[in-house]
């Protein structure tokens, strides 16, 4: 697992916590991720062009750890997402591989089995 980046260890183009970053309230990984898409017009996404556009950008993963979205984005295997379900999946799967995501479920997810 990467070390713990915090607002002091980088420079980054806007405070993640600030208006610009948090819409006035504190929001976490995927959220972040999320609120850069318009699922009407930006999908298929090309990852490397979104990379381009977001990825000196901080992503806050929990209350202390703030990683740049490029961190992320090392891990997505795919070169493009043809909607923001695809998005969702292939970067939660970057997420967990990188060791940005925080949570981890003991067990199954027994809502799973029924599809």
């Amino acid at each position: 697992m990467r070390p713990v980046s915090t607002l002091s260890d980088m420079d980054w183009p806007h405070d993640p916590d600030g208006e610009e970053g948090s819409e006035g309230g504190r929001k976490y990984g995927m959220a972040i991720l999320a609120k850069k898409l318009d699922e009407d017009e930006d999908f298929p996404l090309d990852v490397e062009a979104f990379v381009d556009e977001h990825g000196d950008e901080p992503l806050r993963l929990n209350y202390q750890r703030v990683v740049s979205v490029a961190d992320v984005f090392e891990y997505v295997e795919a070169d493009s997402f043809e909607d923001i379900v695809a998005f969702h999946k292939g970067v939660g799967t970057a997420m967990r591989a990188g060791g940005f995501w925080e949570y981890h479920p003991k067990g199954e997810n027994p809502q799973r089995k029924r599809a």
